[in-house]
């Protein structure tokens, strides 16, 4: 399948997606193309999804689609024969897309994490060799590197290693070309990062996930029973000893966590959005012998202008949260663990905003319609569900109180994956 790549320069459209995300002083070559994309394709998207949602199947085409876009090798280098792009195009782009539709947002966010971290953590040549040829390709990566109780087990076995366990829950297995997954060696207990196929006959998948939410993120358990793993799939230690993990590879954890602030925040844009247009074609929920469209209706006036500015407010902060992304990235080996700290704590700010933002807007925006909004046929109700099922899955209360621990103490966070 062709894979569309990025022009070397920025097109002309103006590089923005939702209210305010980075604007073109945060963006690299491609920037607008790849907007572009992910415009259409959520465009696309929104055409069919609450059919879609409520359905439930599996989504492949929707796969299909983020394919035939380039949008999964987006990050890839342009050398490569990706897209050369850099992390601010794909949080703008996992927002623009989740705006539309949450759930495959979260997919290709999870994506974006797995196929770029399992680079960060590949400790030798010949891991990093056997992630490459994987992102070469347009590869759909699934799994996670959380913590998560019962750990899996990797066990040595002649020149490599077999992997048993359980994950429970893993985002994007049932469409994944490639699992990458937490497992701690049997001998030492130490977690590392695993690349493993998912073709494998010790691989089993279950389409057992039942959330009411997030149903097209295409999660599901997965079982290994004695899968072999070569000893280049073994890409890296995941302990949180400072000893073991540097700065750099520790920076792991901001980049990925900021995704999830991406789909919530597109989720409340996107909410806003629908209801909006469809408060303009109606009458007043308060007021019906108001015209269509009317601006007299003080109460709908105050509510959209006061989920604007939480939604606003919560876009500023995660704007000041990727510019220190993308300024610990370019630190690279120079990352201090201080700086590291300091920028994993505006990250976690801009994931309770975020958090705040999509629950507000998702409860209360459905007051602009009133009691048509529970209507089936709408579909309003998938954006409050998607956004309570990613918060109680990433809960913001134990971060806000590492925040606490920083400003209070100066402690440093500790390393938290997402999940």
């Amino acid at each position: 399948m062709d894979v569309v790549t990025a022009p070397p320069e920025p097109t002309a459209e103006a590089d923005r997606t939702g209210p305010d995300l980075a604007g073109p002083d945060l963006a690299g070559p491609g920037h607008a193309h790849w907007l572009r994309a992910a415009r259409e394709t959520a465009e696309d998207l929104a055409t069919d999804a609450v059919t879609r949602e409520q359905a439930g199947k599996t989504p492949f085409d929707e796969v299909s689609r983020l394919c035939e876009t380039g949008l999964l090798t987006l990050l890839v280098p342009a050398g490569a024969g990706g897209g050369g792009a850099d992390w601010t195009t794909a949080y703008a782009v996992v927002r623009e897309i989740s705006a539309a539709d949450a759930a495959i947002g979260q997919l290709l966010g999870c994506h974006y994490f797995l196929s770029w971290s399992a680079l960060a953590f590949a400790a030798s040549a010949r891991a990093t060799e056997t992630v490459q040829r994987s992102t070469k390709k347009p590869y759909l990566w699934a799994g996670g590197l959380a913590r998560q109780e019962p750990p899996l087990r990797l066990a040595r076995k002649g020149g490599g290693y077999v992997l048993d366990g359980r994950q429970s829950y893993a985002t994007g297995v049932l469409v994944a070309d490639r699992l990458a997954v937490r497992a701690e060696r049997a001998d030492t207990g130490e977690p590392f990062a695993v690349v493993v196929d998912p073709a494998h006959p010790g691989v089993r998948i279950d389409a057992d996930s039942e959330t009411f939410g997030q149903r097209l993120a295409a999660g599901g358990s997965v079982d290994f029973d004695a899968v072999p793993v070569a000893a280049g799939n073994v890409l890296g230690s995941l302990s949180a000893d400072e000893d073991v993990l540097s700065p750099p590879t520790a920076f792991t954890s901001p980049v990925g966590r900021l995704l999830s602030v991406q789909l919530l925040l597109g989720i409340a844009e996107g909410v806003l959005t629908e209801v909006r247009e469809y408060s303009r074609a109606g009458h007043s929920v308060w007021h019906p012998g108001w015209p269509v469209g009317s601006p007299s209706d003080p109460r709908m006036l105050l509510l959209h202008g006061e989920l604007s500015v939480l939604t606003r407010s919560a876009s500023a902060l995660n704007e000041q949260a990727v510019r220190a992304v993308l300024g610990g990235l370019a630190r690279g080996e120079a990352l201090s663990y201080d700086e590291y700290a300091e920028i994993s704590v505006l990250v976690t700010m801009a994931e309770a905003a975020a958090a705040r933002a999509a629950q507000e807007s998702t409860t209360r925006a459905l007051e602009v319609v009133g009691a048509r909004s529970t209507s089936s046929r709408l579909g309003f109700d998938r954006f409050w569900r998607n956004a309570r099922t990613l918060t109680l899955h990433e809960p913001v209360g134990a971060r806000l109180r590492d925040v606490g621990d920083y400003f209070l103490n100066g402690a440093h966070p500790p390393f938290v994956l997402p999940l």
